[in-house]
């Protein structure tokens, strides 16, 4: 069985990677060391130097208009976030919580809109469900 990446650590890389655009970055840099602290203390101070670093190249990506680069920080970001849950599932609860409090607070409406587009989920009991990360125009299922 193959298991696809966890939406809570899709949805908190791509709003790691959003944040270290705005002006709320320091607090939502600490809030991530904190985890790290809490989960692999021994790689916090080092977790602390590379989002400094990435800050950098988002910042640099932006000002070129180089959405690549940018989606691929944010890749590399959801699969340490992911791995960082396959280590350590109990962590899921405190990595919502800091998508939830300190990431996407920081980020624009648009931003937002994009980070909840990821986290979907849905219980279907013999209806339909429909989930998008946009406007959805459809006729009404049949009786």
């Amino acid at each position: 069985m193959v298991v696809g990446m966890d939406p809570v650590a899709m949805a908190a890389g791509t709003a790691l990677v959003g944040a270290m655009a705005t002006d709320a970055w320091g607090q939502v840099r600490e809030a991530v060391v904190a985890l790290w602290r809490r989960a692999r203390p021994e790689r916090a101070e080092t977790v602390g130097i590379e989002l400094e670093e990435l800050r950098h190249h988002v910042l640099d990506a932006r000002s070129d208009g180089d959405e690549e680069t940018e989606e691929a920080l944010i890749g590399a970001w959801r699969l340490q976030l992911h791995q960082l849950l396959r280590q350590n599932p109990a962590l899921a609860a405190e990595l919502r919580l800091l998508l939830d409090h300190h990431l996407t607070p920081a980020l624009s409406e648009g931003e937002q809109a994009r980070v909840q587009s990821v986290v979907q989920n849905a219980t279907v009991s013999g209806g339909v469900s429909i989930q998008a990360g946009r406007d959805v125009h459809t006729p009404p299922p049949p009786p």
